[in-house]
């Protein structure tokens, strides 16, 4: 939700106090959602190998990995983002020259280079949660939620694979709209490809969602 949020902060007049939190914002809190898909892949990962026989990684289950894991990788994109805000801040800015007589307010990143390193990060954190997924994707069926983040993972590094080189093509206030349009696609994948399955079985199979039916299948797991 916050991510689906964000694209208000791109959208008006640019204005100090807006120009500073754009970019820093965004990708920030992509950070904290990725980091938080990837806590939950490696917990379904940990969870089935914990219910193996003789495994001792019990103790390890829970909200423990998944939380740290959030910290731990956010921290990270903090770091970068207050470097960011202390050395080269982004400021507004007047453009004369994309538009012979006209004048175009924009918010001036301040370091390019800063901006193409934090978002570097967050697809850092994407592609390893797509190995990490990509490696569970052959669970049981108790344990097929690593299926769903495969797949949304990869619409979500299509995306701004594809957001790369059109952002860089573009010019002016275009630029703001294709950044808005990879944020709204990226963060619907990631909830419609996670979500959906599940909503499907509650609405639609609720003779599915029962704890026999899952004692069953981890009893034939183990079998």
């Amino acid at each position: 939700m916050t991510c689906f949020l964000l694209s208000f902060i791109f959208i008006g007049r640019p204005e100090e106090l807006t120009c500073l939190m754009r970019q820093t914002t965004f990708v920030f809190v992509f950070a904290v959602a990725i980091s938080s898909v990837l806590g939950k892949t490696l917990t379904v990962l940990v969870v089935f190998n914990a219910t193996k026989p003789g495994r001792k990684l019990r103790k390890c289950v829970g909200s423990r990995i998944s939380t740290g894991l959030v910290i731990l990788c956010s921290l990270g994109e903090l770091i970068i983002c207050v470097t960011w805000l202390i050395f080269a801040p982004p400021f507004v800015e007047l453009d004369t020259k994309t538009i012979p007589g006209t004048i175009i307010v924009q918010c001036n990143e301040g370091s390019i280079i800063a901006f193409y390193v934090a978002v570097s990060y967050i697809g850092v954190l994407a592609v390893f949660c797509f190995i990490v997924a990509f490696i569970s994707r052959k669970l049981p069926d108790t344990f097929n939620e690593a299926q769903h983040i495969t797949f949304s993972m990869l619409v979500f590094c299509s995306v701004w694979m594809s957001f790369i080189p059109t952002y860089l093509s573009t010019k002016g206030k275009y630029m703001v709209a294709v950044e808005i349009f990879a944020m709204l696609a990226s963060n619907g994948a990631l909830l419609c490809f996670i979500f959906f399955p599940k909503c499907y079985i509650i609405l639609l199979r609720p003779d599915r969602n029962t704890k026999r039916d899952i004692k069953v299948k981890v009893f034939q797991i183990h079998g």
